[in-house]
């Protein structure tokens, strides 16, 4: 069956100097000349004028380049169209193209699913293209590039060759059951497998750094009623996220922003304010506040400074060395700000005035990047990665513990089986199709 050609905007929608219209199909370069009028050479960029086939009327002037398959992006041949980024100069060529007998606007993801489809990439390198285009951050960034490169791929394609090499030792003692094997066979499989699902714990125990990375760091702003959490908020976003009023208990629901500090994203959530709740809202709200707080990777715990040295006990219940404590409204202290309570440091700001927050922001990325610090780039970055390695391991952990191997190797084998199928379908090289649609629906179109 012959595939279809598809087209879509490549880059960002709106108001842009440049704009890259995607082609990809066999018809890509015929109908590209059925809008330019000129057959284009291959990967070699060309002033073209784009006129509608259907009037002739002239839509733009802009650059074309054909990139022949297989040595293209989808593995098919592909045509780029920058043209100018005016909104009306993209709709009348998209416009243009969709007049066309054959062709049709692409599918979320569907330039991205069609190389994974021609061999041009893996699974993870197409979640690593997805992360790329969602990238807000430099450490995401890098990341993403790193799942691009092939860091996961690489682990899991040894890790499936070494499986199946171990498999074939092990199927000798069912084939040659009654040969003479090698007396040391089932301590060389035994060492394999020990070695490999060890390295996949190592991955495994890192702290889901790579998902936190991709997804944002979670940061709780707890404290009392009219402590300055919602101010502080709004200081930390310069933007009024929040709400702010002398009236306690304002904030009932959480507020979260998105911040980035030292290179990584942060989702800061302003919370309800601790106490005995005065209604069934505010007591939900509380009750969000706990959960959120307690689930969060940082705490900024925020007292009252026209209250000090008074701390309710709702507040100290959270002052730990774990959590960064924050006295505000310092510029309503009579006297000079405190370093520290109970052992524990003190950072004195007034989300009024700004005061002491740069200092605040130092500690907050210091934490931030505590989180990665020393640690190798994590490959592990989605939840389907984590429970494929978690599968793997389970089923070599069942081959290890068994205690009759060699009397039942076909069970056991099995196991090996099942731990090489795991590893495939993170990359996609097995038993991967029901995962398609999902992965692929989180692209935007044109990707």
């Amino acid at each position: 069956m012959r595939a279809s050609t598809i087209f879509a905007l490549a880059s960002g929608r709106g108001r842009a100097g440049i704009a890259v219209v995607r082609i990809s199909g066999p018809d890509a370069r015929t109908a590209t000349a059925e809008l330019t009028d000129r057959v284009l050479p291959v990967r070699r960029a060309v002033r073209v004028d784009l006129r509608d086939p259907a009037d002739q009327e002239l839509l733009d002037q802009g650059l074309a380049i054909f990139f022949p398959g297989p040595a293209s992006f989808t593995g098919e041949d592909v045509v780029e169209l920058h043209v100018h980024g005016g909104i009306a100069v993209v709709d009348g060529v998209l416009r243009a193209l969709s007049g066309r007998e054959g062709l049709r606007l692409a599918d979320p993801g569907e330039f991205t699913r069609r190389g994974f489809e021609n061999g041009k990439l893996d699974l993870t390198a197409a979640e690593g293209v997805a992360d790329l285009v969602a990238a807000e951050t430099e450490a995401q960034r890098r990341q993403a590039l790193g799942q691009m490169g092939g860091a996961l791929a690489a682990f899991c394609d040894a890790g499936r060759d070494k499986l199946v090499e171990t498999l074939a030792y092990w199927e000798a003692a069912i084939d040659f059951s009654e040969e003479e094997l090698p007396p040391d066979l089932e301590q060389r499989v035994v060492t394999a497998v020990s070695e490999l699902s060890a390295a996949i714990g190592a991955q495994l125990s890192d702290g889901y750094r790579g998902e936190r990375l991709r997804q944002g760091i979670e940061a709780a702003i707890v404290g009392i009623p009219n402590a300055g959490k919602s101010s502080l908020l709004n200081r930390l976003a310069r933007r009024d996220a929040a709400i702010v009023s002398e009236t306690a208990g304002t904030t009932r629901d959480i507020i979260e922003v998105h911040l980035e500090l030292g290179g990584y994203p942060v989702i800061l959530a302003d919370t309800a304010g601790l106490r005995d709740p005065g209604d069934a809202i505010e007591e939900e709200g509380v009750r969000r506040a706990i959960e959120r707080a307690e689930r969060a990777d940082m705490r900024i715990v925020v007292m009252d400074g026209e209250a000090w040295p008074v701390v309710a006990a709702e507040t100290r219940a959270w002052i730990t060395a774990d959590n960064l404590l924050v006295l505000n409204k310092t510029d309503s202290l009579q006297s000079t700000a405190p370093d520290e309570l109970d052992g524990h440091e003190i950072i004195g700001i007034s989300a009024k005035t700004g005061a002491g927050i740069d200092t605040l922001l130092v500690k907050l990325e210091q934490r931030v990047a505590g989180i990665f610090a020393g640690k190798a780039a994590p490959i592990v970055t989605r939840a389907r990665h984590r429970e494929a390695l978690e599968e793997t391991q389970v089923a070599l952990a069942r081959f290890l513990d068994a205690s009759d191997r060699l009397e039942r190797p076909e069970l056991s084998a099995e196991d090996l089986r099942m731990a090489a199928r795991a590893l495939g379908r993170i990359t996609g090289s097995v038993d991967v199709e029901d995962l398609l649609d999902v992965i692929f629906a989180d692209f935007c179109i044109g990707k």
